[in-house]
């Protein structure tokens, strides 16, 4: 039989080992994340910079010939265009708390027009199916990595 001090020892190392592992892994994710928050943000410049040559090239080129010349979906194009004119002018990278203010009705207001209110209705609410015709790449979402 193992003694007090053999027991605690046993405990120490074992625990020593899963603090290694915890904190390599955290700080592979950590890494992990910065990456992809920075991908994510060139992605976003290359997206908005797309949609000002699309913007500035619309008296002599059509959305359809872009599309053909460039082997890029016309739906692609669309899209970056879309995004860039729905964008506000004069933008910051800060953003309200996703609760607050303004979205929190906008998001309220939407809800209540496009969809009955939880309990109304007949069974149970089934996920919205993703749009095949949308021709769209997935870009993920932004990760926080609470640097400026």
């Amino acid at each position: 039989m193992a003694t007090t001090e053999e027991i605690e020892r046993r405990v120490r190392q074992a625990d020593t080992a899963r603090s290694a592992r915890r904190a390599a892994a955290a700080r592979q994710i950590g890494d992990l994340a910065q990456r992809r928050a920075c991908l994510a943000e060139q992605v976003d410049d290359i997206e908005r910079e797309l949609a000002d040559v699309l913007a500035a090239v619309r008296d002599v080129m059509t959305i359809d010939e872009l599309a053909a010349f460039t082997d890029v979906p016309a739906a692609d194009l669309t899209r970056l265009l879309t995004a860039r004119t729905t964008r506000k002018p004069g933008r910051t990278k800060r953003r309200q708390p996703t609760g607050s203010g303004r979205i929190a009705r906008d998001i309220d207001s939407r809800r209540s027009a496009t969809t009955p209110a939880p309990g109304v209705g007949s069974g149970p609410t089934q996920p919205a199916e993703p749009r095949a015709d949308s021709g769209a790449v997935d870009v993920p979402a932004r990760v926080s990595t609470g640097m400026p």
